[in-house]
């Protein structure tokens, strides 16, 4: 039994594994690709998108009134967030669950992601970027700080702004009624104790 003779290529054949070639193309095309995508992403939009539902929306938050122009169906925690860039209110279920989106409304709290931005005009709207007065903190926050009543912290505006709220509705005068009173919030992390103890003695202090 016979076996063809191997197969020697000369110094000018095509190599049978064009990968190496293929791979300094490739890598030639893409170094051009970064030097170039940073002129193209420079370059300004030509067009921009403007919404036909959009409506003039007059929102007083944190003692500064803003006018936007805003889908009649966005949420007053969409407003904060996407258009204010006020981020301290949290989404967490964006079903009026959990209270991680608790602002205050009048003096009242209330979740911010299960209402309309377009129903809270000419009212004013508080933020935790807005309870500290004068470069001083809350009570409220300063007592958060010192009982340690957060630990990732994502509940916490919420939980600051709902106790805010709680203390001036009175209903502070025992551990069992700020649980009651505080049970729309809630913490993931488990930090009932210190929550509770800092409202206590945020109490003590504005008494």
């Amino acid at each position: 039994m016979t076996f063809p003779p191997c197969y020697t290529p000369a110094d000018d054949d095509e190599p049978p594994d064009p990968s190496r070639r293929t791979f300094m193309i490739g890598s030639a095309a893409a170094t051009a690709g970064l030097l170039v995508a940073p002129s193209l992403l420079a370059q300004p939009a030509t067009t921009k998108l403007i919404d036909p539902n959009a409506i003039p929306i007059s929102l007083n938050v944190n003692g500064q009134v803003h006018t936007l122009k805003l889908d009649p169906r966005t949420t007053l925690l969409d407003a904060l967030r996407e258009h204010l860039d006020l981020t301290g209110a949290k989404k967490g279920c964006d079903q009026g669950a959990c209270g991680a989106c608790t602002v205050l409304v009048d003096g009242r709290r209330i979740n911010s992601c299960i209402t309309l931005a377009a129903m809270h005009q000419d009212q004013k709207i508080v933020t935790i970027e807005g309870l500290a007065a004068d470069g001083r903190l809350n009570p409220v926050q300063a007592a958060f700080i010192r009982n340690d009543g957060f630990q990732c912290g994502y509940c916490t505006s919420g939980q600051i702004c709902s106790a805010a709220a709680l203390l001036r509705e009175g209903h502070a005068n025992s551990d069992d009624e700020i649980r009651e009173w505080m049970s729309g919030n809630i913490c993931r992390c488990g930090c009932y104790v210190g929550i509770v103890a800092a409202i206590r003695e945020a109490k003590n202090a504005t008494v």
